[in-house]
């Protein structure tokens, strides 16, 4: 390990949580506890606590949290080390000295940058040669003056095939640095050569904003391939970087979204349109590594293809790639423009306002995912639907985030019933309203209560619908109890192995406990994961105490000096803690939907507002 855990601290300490936080989130002071809105997540009223005593920051909506590093990985892209260096410097610590193999590889790696930072130079230059007219031409063709060329770093390859060899020769730079640099390439039993010649250059950036490498557009319309990239380096993989990704971090924390586009011109046009926050991948469809860059950018990236049946398939290729990597809060979002348009016709022709309007529209994942399986397909037979059905639950398997996947799983159900099992619209009497069932039907999915069919005539009367709301209160108590003895239930065994709320924090900051005193001790131990504590058992009972919380922790017949207790296994406790939290969200989910659909019939009295509400009624005793 590269820096000692007395150094990191050292770090953390000296380090200003707050104000880094401030940098990008606006804080409000609520005592001694600075509160905002998650930069993480959409919200509204504030969740997102930064304390600079326990040197860590925390979400209590979408469950991130972390120290000043992490908040820099996940804000601005870096890698640990990075962060360390960044933070190191602003707080005045000295980082140890590296070993001299590591000196030498660091040193390597600052003269690549120098050195593609020399040919980036050279490029810019080229273009502003008599040979370059024929690039100034192309560019002016696409709506791009000298002042595009300047921001964006473009530039011109000649064609000799070793202008730019020459030009590093001249700088002192050696063969072996070239072809490191991803700039030269060798060929048996001939001489070096420039990787690129006879190109329009654009300058690939890193999240610092230092070019690492170049993507180059053939100048001949028939030339193979029409886009090449610098080859893997040092510095350089294009899988892990995505075109102008510095400059549209930054925007995107004041957009609130960031865009994929497809190409480095759509990426140009964009951010001379107001969309800044544009970013493309380099000539590859998107890989694993963006993703997850994109993610510690902004939740839902917005991922913009042509409306073509390429832009189609990447598309799919996009939402399938995106499934295993799902997680609360964080998801896709998907434009397609109008077919044979690009963002540079679709801005030159109708202005931001149209690019606006396209990207606010832009559908969700799940929507993505079912236009895919069902756009222009004939589910006309029962084996049809089933295989559709089937489909559709091998996509839900391959979600790893088990509250996500079970959404997924309620989205599709809904799809499917509204799609092909909907009731007909006549009045019925109650006696005829058992639920249908499809034969076809055998996927995953579970049978939830029945959609109200609109059009139904009043049919209840007064003295069922008092019989009904009453038996409804009762439930309604019962279902209260058991939701207190479920809290009660998680709580005292987080209190048995408190390290589960380190574990399963997003899971713990997601459940909404109604009882005050429970409630307050789940945040508790939430604090104390966010801070970076161990949370062993006995500490965290003398904390809770310390708190104010013995009367609550005698209630639930907890001590923090027990008596040695029967030996539990750890896994058996957490796999108890994830079945009663499986259980408690689904009591708690379902409870507004009994709710509503118990005001409906209320207020109505009508046949079909019955059959919902005795439905769920039915459900409350199951």
């Amino acid at each position: 390990m590269r820096y000692g855990d007395g150094l990191l601290e050292e770090i953390r300490r000296r380090t200003d949580l707050v104000q880094l936080v401030g940098r990008r989130v606006k804080l409000m002071r609520k005592g001694r506890v600075m509160w905002g809105c998650c930069p993480f997540h959409a919200e509204k009223s504030p969740s997102f606590k930064v304390e600079n005593e326990r040197h860590a920051y925390k979400c209590f909506g979408c469950g991130a949290g972390g120290d000043a590093f992490k908040w820099l990985i996940e804000t601005e892209g870096l890698t640990f080390p990075e962060a360390v260096e960044k933070l190191a410097a602003e707080a005045g610590v000295e980082l140890p000295k590296w070993s001299p193999d590591d000196e030498a590889r660091e040193q390597k790696r600052k003269s690549l940058y120098e050195i593609v930072e020399l040919a980036a130079q050279f490029y810019e230059a080229q273009l502003r040669t008599p040979e370059g007219l024929k690039v100034r031409d192309y560019l002016k063709r696409r709506g791009l003056d000298g002042k595009a060329a300047t921001q964006f770093r473009l530039g011109y390859a000649p064609s000799s095939g070793h202008a730019l060899i020459e030009f590093l020769k001249s700088k002192n730079v050696t063969q072996d640095d070239m072809l490191a640099a991803g700039l030269a390439r060798s060929s048996d039993n001939q001489p070096l050569r420039d990787f690129f010649f006879n190109r329009v250059m654009f300058a690939i950036t890193d999240g610092r904003g230092r070019v690492i490498a170049f993507g180059g557009r053939a100048l001949e319309d028939d030339a193979k391939p029409k886009y090449i990239n610098s080859g893997e380096n040092p510095l350089f993989s294009k899988g892990a970087h995505l075109y102008n990704f510095a400059t549209a971090r930054a925007a995107s924390i004041k957009a609130g979204t960031i865009i994929v586009a497809e190409g480095y011109m759509d990426v140009i046009a964009l951010v001379r349109g107001g969309f800044a926050h544009a970013v493309a991948p380099l000539g590859t469809a998107l890989t694993e590594d963006q993703l997850q860059l994109l993610w510690r950018t902004t939740p839902e990236p917005i991922l913009s293809f042509d409306g073509d049946a390429a832009g189609a398939k990447a598309a799919e290729r996009a939402a399938r790639l995106a499934l295993p990597h799902l997680k609360a809060g964080y998801s896709l979002r998907f434009a397609f423009m109008p077919v044979g348009e690009d963002p540079d016709s679709l801005i030159g022709k109708s202005g931001p306002r149209a690019m606006t309007a396209l990207l606010d529209q832009a559908m969700p994942l799940s929507d993505m995912l079912w236009r895919i399986e069902t756009e222009g397909k004939d589910f006309a037979t029962p084996e049809r639907r089933a295989g559709l059905e089937r489909v559709l639950s091998s996509l839900i398997a391959d979600i790893a985030d088990a509250k996500v996947a079970d959404y997924y799983r309620r989205d599709f159900e809904q799809r499917i019933f509204e799609k092909f099992k909907r009731r007909p619209q006549s009045p019925r009497r109650p006696d005829q309203n058992r639920p249908f069932r499809n034969p076809g039907f055998q996927g995953s999915f579970r049978q939830g209560p029945p959609r109200p069919q609109p059009g139904t005539a009043e049919a209840v009367s007064p003295a069922v619908k008092a019989s009904l709301l009453a038996r409804a209160g009762q439930a309604g108590k019962a279902r209260d109890a058991a939701l207190t003895h479920k809290e009660a239930e998680l709580t005292l065994l987080l209190l048995e192995q408190p390290g589960l709320a380190l574990r399963h924090g997003e899971l713990l900051a997601e459940l909404a406990f109604q009882d005050r005193s429970l409630d307050r001790l789940r945040h508790e131990l939430l604090n104390l994961a966010a801070s970076g504590s161990s949370l062993e058992k006995t500490p965290v009972l003398t904390h809770l105490e310390h708190m104010g919380m013995a009367d609550l922790l005698a209630q639930l017949g907890v001590r923090s000096n027990p008596r040695p207790p029967e030996s539990v296994p750890e896994d058996e406790t957490e796999a108890r803690f994830l079945r009663a939290a499986a259980d408690f969200r689904a009591m708690a989910e379902w409870e507004p939907e009994r709710e509503r659909a118990l005001r409906r019939f209320a207020s109505e009295g009508s046949e079909e507002s019955w059959r919902e509400a005795s439905r769920f009624l039915r459900s409350s005793h199951e």
